[in-house]
């Protein structure tokens, strides 16, 4: 994390051992994203280059860097081998916990809160599946291998009565999903993203779709317990056949996230050229309107940085009442 700390060096005031007139030491800053395809792969990329276009004098160059989505990136933060990365916010959760699968407690901060990821359970309105227990004795597509959907999957099946055994978990991507649908080689998938998802809207395209409705009650219980479940009402008309506006669920937003020792005055600095230029990243990506006020500064269950905290303190957005997260520290 060494460019790190140049950074910080830049921005102080020269020495005796460096000139005025020398130009401060380059920085190079990687985020990790996701496998090219997804949304994740965009909207870093969007973040990369807006904080290149708009650095002014900080000599940075950021790059956003594929990679196999929010487990690899946080490893490799903790290693020292991203600087800043992309995370779903349920899978993040578990991996500041070290809980759930995870090996140990990683240390890592919440910069942004980014798009939502509003998912739910498809099926062929064909296929006699009505509700989430249903699908037991199922095939199910529950998301690519090794991707991590099941750390927010896992807790929906529960609050529903369902586990992973109860059923045939199948793993393939959203377009692979759509395919086995439209074949039956699966029962049901569970699909999402921004709304309006394209893996949805092509699904509907093929057949006709039963959008399998989450148990209120169950809903609202998965909304009290864990930060990064957030109610999420998709309007009617969204999607062909979904003819009443459907009740669901924002499983894990996208957030940018970094190493808790990355310095704060970086992370400062890259939040408020992120911020303040937002509508240049909306303009790269849709998603990055999620960037506003109300939302950027929101808690899905992780601490900020500090230097994210201070540029949102010193903008006027950030909350008055701090998350569990913050106030335990």
């Amino acid at each position: 994390m060494s460019s790190l700390i140049t950074l910080v060096a830049c921005n102080q005031t020269p020495t005796a051992q460096t000139s005025e007139k020398s130009a401060p030491e380059r920085t190079f800053l990687s985020i990790g994203t996701a496998p090219p395809g997804g949304a994740f792969f965009v909207v870093g990329g969007a973040i990369a280059q807006t904080a290149s276009d708009f650095q002014d004098d900080l000599n940075w160059e950021v790059s956003a860097e594929a990679t196999k989505g929010t487990q690899e990136n946080i490893r490799r933060l903790d290693k020292g081998e991203l600087d800043m990365a992309l995370a779903n916010a349920a899978i993040a959760y578990f991996a500041v916990r070290g809980e759930d699968g995870w090996d140990k407690s990683y240390p890592i901060r919440s910069v942004m809160t980014l798009a939502p990821n509003v998912a739910l359970f498809v099926t062929p309105a064909s296929s006699g599946v009505k509700t989430i227990a249903d699908l037991k004795g199922k095939r199910v597509v529950v998301g690519p291998a090794g991707a991590g959907f099941e750390f927010f999957i896992r807790p929906i099946l529960q609050a529903h009565g369902v586990t992973y055994e109860d059923f045939t978990p199948v793993y393939a991507t959203q377009s692979g999903a759509v395919d086995m649908l439209a074949d039956g080689s699966a029962a049901a998938a569970f699909l999402g993203g921004a709304v309006p998802t394209a893996s949805i809207t092509q699904a509907c395209a093929g057949q006709d779709i039963h959008f399998i409705p989450f148990d209120e009650e169950a809903r609202q219980k998965l909304i009290a317990d864990y930060p990064f479940f957030v109610g999420a009402t998709i309007p009617a008309g969204t999607y062909k056949g979904m003819d009443t506006e459907f009740k669901g669920l924002n499983v894990g937003s996208m957030i940018l996230v970094t190493a808790s020792e990355t310095p704060e005055e970086l992370v400062y600095q890259f939040t408020k050229r992120i911020y303040e230029h937002r509508d240049e990243v909306v303009r790269r990506h849709p998603a990055g309107k999620a960037i506003n006020p109300k939302n950027a500064p929101r808690s899905t269950g992780l601490s900020f940085h500090p230097g994210a905290i201070r540029f949102y303190t010193e903008s006027g957005i950030w909350p008055e009442t701090p998350s569990p997260a913050e106030a335990s520290e």
